[in-house]
């Protein structure tokens, strides 16, 4: 395949906008909206004077697991928390923990989950209805972060900790980003200003262009099953990726990198500009990249949008057979507290799901970057909801990398994406 010339970036500019505002696509309709069965709805007075044991499930303890239960424990309420690692990564976790599911298994408690299967084990029947629960905490949480437990109208788990991406930048060699086009015009202009990110096929792909589509005004579904990819923002953000990779603004080792790669090659320091979750901020300090380097939250998509960001993280859900849910609901209540969200963030880096901690001085001092992750977590975004979510993100990456690696072009890509999410749908 012949070498592609890097485009004009006002040209490309040029492009984004006409795409975004003269073209027409009507959105296809897909068999699969939100639709959850009765379930029994949990009651947080029960909590009250509750005892036993209570066991909590999930993957491999990075620290935070241990620090809840310790904490709980160590409050001598009667109740006694105990914590099972099923998986040593997310995929195997999952598996393990569908397959006691659908076993009828009363082993676990509560579930850890993160915040991509709620609509999968909401509409299977497997956890209980949390909506009365989320009420009792409306107040305190972040508005986005429950965002992440809502499906068919009904909440079916409690945030325990959430995550959105940061743009990780160079300030001594680059100015801080101000849209993704200003970024990758940036970063065509000298090598020492590339953009590291996360484009392998997996999901890491599909949160870095949900990232850019959210902030276009795209969208992948909608709550009814209808299919929206096909539409002028998505081509608009599929150019504008293939763009930088062209033109070198991104490093094109970026199509075999995820989030530990990707962090590596910017340390290195041959790179301006790298999108991460707020997790590596402490790994980059150890580094001769450390010194040198800012976060912002993640860039508008141009001039005229607004920025967005997907959120990540765990949420806590007790499971349809639990055996002890008055237990597990004063575990929950415990997760959610003041004390153990500051713990959790101090101890752990782990970005609260309590608004009031990201202005606590102590986290604040500990955590410089707190604000910037703050107003991240604040524009953020859940992923598409649908109880076939790892088919559909499928769908999404495999067709994103066949665009931005130049295998196939952007207008097949669109078609063939939105052809790939409709017969996801139809697994289920």
């Amino acid at each position: 395949m012949p070498p592609k010339r890097a485009p004009s970036w006002a040209v490309l500019a040029t492009t984004a906008a006409i795409a975004l505002t003269s073209c027409t696509s009507a959105p296809a309709t897909g068999p699969v909206g939100e639709h959850a069965p009765q379930a029994p709805v949990l009651d947080p007075a029960i909590a009250n004077g509750a005892s036993g044991d209570v066991t909590i499930c999930g993957n491999r303890d990075n620290g935070t697991f241990t620090t809840l239960v310790e904490s709980f424990n160590a409050k001598r309420t009667g109740v006694t928390a105990h914590y099972r690692e099923l998986g040593q990564d997310t995929d195997s976790t999952r598996a393990q923990a569908i397959q006691r599911l659908e076993g009828g298994s009363r082993g676990c408690d509560i579930y850890l989950m993160d915040v991509t299967w709620v609509s999968e084990w909401a509409a299977q029947g497997w956890i209980q209805d949390h909506s009365r629960l989320v009420e009792e905490h409306r107040a305190d949480l972040i508005p986005s972060t429950l965002e992440t437990a809502r499906y068919d109208d009904r909440y079916w788990a409690v945030p325990l900790y959430t995550n959105a991406g940061l743009l990780f930048y160079r300030k001594d060699r680059v100015p801080p980003p101000t849209t993704w086009s200003q970024v990758y015009a940036n970063a065509a202009s000298d090598p020492q200003h590339e953009v590291e990110m996360q484009a392998k096929r997996y999901e890491g792909l599909t949160v870095n262009f949900l990232e850019m589509l959210y902030s276009a005004g795209g969208s992948v579904i909608d709550e009814d099953g209808n299919v929206t990819v096909d539409s002028p923002q998505t081509r608009a953000v599929l150019r504008l990726m293939t763009s930088g990779l062209d033109s070198g603004a991104v490093d094109r080792a970026s199509l075999t990198y995820d989030e530990d790669s990707g962090r590596r090659a910017y340390e290195s320091g041959g790179a301006g500009y790298l999108r991460q979750w707020p997790s590596a901020f402490s790994q980059i300090k150890q580094t001769g990249a450390g010194p040198g380097t800012a976060a912002a939250p993640l860039p508008a998509f141009d001039e005229r949008s607004e920025p967005a960001a997907v959120l990540g993280g765990w949420n806590l859900a007790i499971a349809a057979k639990a055996d002890n849910p008055a237990g597990a609901v004063a575990v929950i209540d415990h997760a959610t507290s003041t004390e153990f969200q500051k713990t959790m963030v101090l101890e752990h880096s782990q970005a609260p799901v309590r608004a009031a901690t990201y202005d606590d001085p102590q986290v604040i001092a500990e955590l410089p970057f707190i604000p910037q992750l703050k107003k991240s977590v604040l524009s953020a975004r859940p992923r598409p909801k649908s109880p076939v979510y790892a088919q559909l993100s499928r769908a999404i990456y495999k067709n994103v990398h066949q665009v931005i690696s130049g295998q196939t072009d952007v207008e097949s890509g669109v078609r063939k994406m939105a052809a790939d999410i409709r017969t996801a749908q139809e697994t289920f």
